[in-house]
């Protein structure tokens, strides 16, 4: 489809967009304020409201609490972009409208619904963990035109929530993960010497899976699973693809994603032996 067709609106967004729109209407607020009280521009709530762009639960939230919604209605909603966010949106549409600082912004509100957050990542230290200079690289490779310097602020200060004696973080890495270096010169070690003392707190649960481990699942993409969430919603699972961000709430799609971390599990090591394995690959001599 060319960029001048129109877009026909998938059936989930089209009525959640409905719902959002009665919503603003009935708190008598225009398109561009409710855009300036939700930090976004007017364009994306419109497509929003016509069901054409994505919209994360986080932000639903958001919007009901903006429109003074009562309960009942808030209720609806939110449970219409539950559906909603198990359709697929692609890379266009999550970054149409909006910057890279404010896709980590929206990132973080999505973490703080849940009180435990579970990771499995193949690739590379997830944003979490990461220190400044490896974030940087990741960044750039995300969207080298955005302006890095403030998506890099707002997810070093995502970070925070690993200090929050309320919530719990599991990573599983592999170490292919650990030994990814992105771009010239040594930022690996900083990377892994950080990881590793972060992995000592005690909302941290750090899992490596060695390169020669014994494994009983297929390993195939990163994925988080949002957990225990404090808004008493069920669970669910993120998996980011090149292309796309899939979300699955379904019950039985999320214990798909909890089969497989227990599996991964079984191939890790944890604890101290997770940390001195961390460690030996940060001694490693890095590139001269």
């Amino acid at each position: 489809m060319s960029e001048g067709q129109a877009r026909e609106p998938r059936p989930q967004r089209a009525r959640l967009g409905q719902e959002l729109q009665r919503l603003r209407v009935l708190a008598g607020l225009s398109g561009a304020q409710l855009a300036e009280a939700l930090g976004i521009n007017q364009q994306k709530v419109s497509r929003i409201e016509r069901g054409l762009s994505p919209v994360t639960l986080a932000q639903v939230a958001a919007w009901a609490d903006t429109t003074g919604a009562s309960e009942e209605r808030r209720q609806l909603v939110l449970y219409l972009a539950e559906a909603v966010v198990n359709e697929v949106i692609t890379h266009a549409e999550r970054f149409a409208g909006w910057g890279l600082a404010a896709e980590q912004e929206i990132v973080q509100r999505e973490e703080d619904t849940a009180r435990t957050l579970r990771h499995f990542q193949p690739c590379f230290v997830p944003g979490l963990l990461q220190v400044a200079g490896y974030a940087r690289r990741i960044l750039s490779f995300s969207d080298p035109a955005a302006d890095i310097s403030q998506a890099l602020a707002a997810r070093l200060a995502r970070q925070q929530a690993l200090y929050q004696p309320d919530r719990a973080f599991e990573f599983i890495l592999t170490e292919a993960a650990l030994r990814y270096r992105p771009g010239a010169g040594d930022v690996r070690t900083a990377q892994l010497s950080h990881l590793a003392s972060v992995a000592t707190l005690e909302t941290v649960s750090l899992g490596v899976i060695p390169a020669d481990a014994e494994m009983s699942a297929l390993v195939q993409s990163a994925f988080i699973l949002y957990d225990d969430r404090s808004d008493n919603r069920p669970a669910f699972v993120k998996v980011e693809a090149p292309h796309a961000s899939l979300t699955a709430s379904e019950p039985a799609d999320v214990q798909v994603y909890r089969d497989r971390l227990e599996a991964y599990r079984q191939s890790a090591v944890f604890g101290d032996e997770a940390i001195d394995f961390v460690r030996a690959i940060a001694h490693e001599t890095g590139p001269s």
